[in-house]
């Protein structure tokens, strides 16, 4: 009888394979990085129990701004829209931030977030 973990890879085969955000971004340069992107953090993280995307969108926010990652930024603030975090509530964050990852960050942080929300 086959194990859980091979049940689940077997039912993984069956289904097409959905091309997402990593593959169509950067699956011909890194076809693996794409796969976990796609399959493992979009597709089986973010969906996990215990947290709303909503919350999740925050916790990615707040990370990346902490990180100063400008450019994964971007998208996450249009995500975290989408997931139901209204503008403002994403630049108190931002602003809550500056006083715990730093002014800088901050500041590049509410300029991507004013480009994101004016485009």
């Amino acid at each position: 009888m086959p194990d859980q973990t091979q049940q689940q890879e077997r039912s993984r085969q069956d289904q097409p394979v959905q091309v997402g955000g990593g593959r169509r971004g950067i699956g011909d340069v890194a076809p693996k990085l794409a796969e976990l992107t796609d399959d493992v953090l979009f597709t089986d993280v973010w969906n996990r129990e215990g947290l709303t995307a909503r919350d999740r969108s925050l916790v990615t926010v707040a990370a990346l701004t902490a990180g100063g990652d400008a450019e994964q930024l971007r998208f996450h603030l249009g995500r975290a829209r989408e997931n139901g975090v209204s503008e403002t509530e994403l630049i108190e964050a931002i602003t809550h931030l500056a006083f715990y990852a730093g002014w800088p960050k901050a500041m590049t942080a509410i300029d991507v977030a004013k480009q994101v929300f004016a485009g």
